[in-house]
């Protein structure tokens, strides 16, 4: 008698599908009800556009499965408190390339230091407020330049590229490039604070004279200077939305400001002594002031509404969100991280980080990495603060490992696609009706141009009907349309 082997039964294929990816991160808010909508055609509008929110969040979830990694965090475990662990700590807990990133420079001699990193995260710049000045790939341990201006520096800014940087000296703005070689001075007057705009290549400067101006660093002209009236100005941020710069003011006031308009487009009161700080998050949607009364304050920019308070012990000097919205605060000889604190209220800090003896001047997270950097009055200290950066970057957008010959490309595609300065507003929906607006108008001025100097005949046997009449009007206006179009 034969045996018979069992033959195991091919498994099913279970494909993977849009629809079995969860999406609810993805969806901003509910669907919006039609009942009770009579417009058929607006009800059909509103099921038409829903759908295709739906249909963008199906494919953003479908391409989070080809993301490589994962954002971190620290956790703890029992009665342990995060803010509880020191930098010694997480360094021991991470694989030995990360715990490299945590460092210390020693400068005593030329501090407090301000500082700023590059779009994607790997150029360092520090600025002396005695004169020195040296930039560096911070990653690779590899110095670009190191000069000493032998004059005060109030504030460092990289531009569009990390082989040119902007310092805010004693009385003018200097442009050095990688070589630390001067290129150009730019207009003279004291600048406390600065901000570059990468898509409008534009370096807002805010000085102690009161004024807020705007100079093009691809054309090297002063696009607008605005005299703000309220006093010192020293402290600014912009917002990555739209563009718009947001100054802190002595009497407690926030104003937005653009190059095209001389006057505020919004003020809001954020706190009852002046305002020392500011940072808004990428998404900008939300805002952090930090105030000589000691409270730092979290407010919805599309409200313009105060959302949590926060108490330090410290008045907040400096503040800087990071891409996966961690806030960090530099007090006078503390640094407080928070999680998860903008859209809705932290109890606790995440992190704390004590100087002893030192004197902070600026935070700021470094893109695409979980670190944050520290420039004070000993030097600059680089932090690690787990899930603080975006742990996938977009390689078309900011690319840390790029070639020379593809940082090359980029600054002429960037070049090509500079948006002008009277496109910056508040509102950014507001740029195409002001399109369609100024076309309708453009059509009603040739429309009341041929009727002015053309009237047709009166003709007999009824020739001369509204219809005729009209449609001989219509005939001359697209002549004098296509003769214009010729000309042109």
């Amino acid at each position: 008698m034969e045996e018979t082997t069992p033959q195991a039964k091919p498994r099913k294929k279970t494909k993977m599908t849009v629809k079995s990816i969860p999406t609810d991160k993805y969806l901003r808010g509910g669907r919006a009800s039609t009942k009770g909508l009579h417009d058929k055609k607006l009800r059909a509008q509103l099921r038409d556009e829903e759908k295709q929110y739906e249909e963008v969040a199906k494919r953003a979830a479908w391409r989070e499965l080809l993301l490589p990694e994962e954002a971190g965090g620290v956790e703890a475990e029992g009665m342990e408190k995060t803010y509880q662990f020191q930098q010694k700590h997480i360094r021991s807990a991470v694989d030995i390339a990360s715990a490299q990133k945590g460092y210390q420079l020693s400068l005593k001699q030329f501090g407090p230091y301000s500082m700023d990193y590059t779009r994607d995260g790997r150029f360092l710049l520090l600025g002396g407020q005695k004169g020195h000045l040296a930039a560096m790939d911070w990653q690779s341990q590899k110095l670009l330049c190191e000069v000493n201006v032998n004059e005060t520096v109030r504030c460092v800014r990289f531009l569009h590229i990390h082989n040119m940087f902007a310092v805010a000296q004693k009385k003018s703005v200097f442009i050095y490039d990688d070589t630390g070689a001067e290129m150009h001075c730019l207009h003279k007057h004291p600048v406390m604070s600065m901000e570059y705009l990468p898509y409008h290549f534009l370096l807002a400067t805010a000085g102690s004279n009161g004024h807020l101006c705007y100079q093009d660093t691809s054309t090297g002209r002063l696009v607008a200077d605005h005299n703000v009236r309220l006093g010192r100005l020293s402290c600014m941020t912009q917002n990555p939305r739209n563009a718009v710069v947001h100054l802190g003011h002595q009497n407690g006031v926030v104003s937005l400001w653009t190059p095209s308009s001389g006057k505020p487009q919004v003020s809001m009161l954020t706190h009852t002594g002046a305002v020392i700080s500011l940072a808004i998050d990428r998404s900008g949607n939300y805002m952090a002031t930090g105030g000589l009364d000691g409270q730092l304050r979290v407010w919805d920019l599309r409200t313009y509404k105060t959302l949590h308070t926060y108490h330090t012990p410290q008045p907040a000097r400096s503040l800087s969100i990071s891409q996966r919205g961690l806030l960090a605060a530099g007090c006078t000889t503390d640094i407080r991280v928070w999680r998860d604190c903008l859209g809705s209220y932290s109890s606790s800090t995440y992190l704390h980080h004590h100087f002893s003896g030192q004197q902070l001047s600026e935070v700021q997270f470094c893109p695409y990495e979980d670190v944050i950097g520290v420039g004070h009055s000993a030097g600059f200290t680089s932090l690690l603060v787990p899930g603080a950066g975006e742990a996938n970057f977009d390689a078309l957008e900011h690319n840390p490992f790029a070639t020379k010959k593809q940082k090359q490309e980029k600054e002429v595609k960037q070049l090509l696609e500079k948006i002008q300065p009277e496109l910056i507003t508040v509102d950014t929906s507001s740029v195409q009706h002001l399109a369609k607006s100024s076309q309708a108008q453009d059509e009603d001025d040739e429309e009341e141009t041929v009727r002015d100097h053309f009237r047709p005949r009166h003709r007999t046997k009824g020739r001369s009907s509204a219809a005729n009449r009209h449609r001989r009007i219509q005939s001359v206006r697209d002549q004098e349309r296509r003769e214009r179009i010729h000309k042109a």
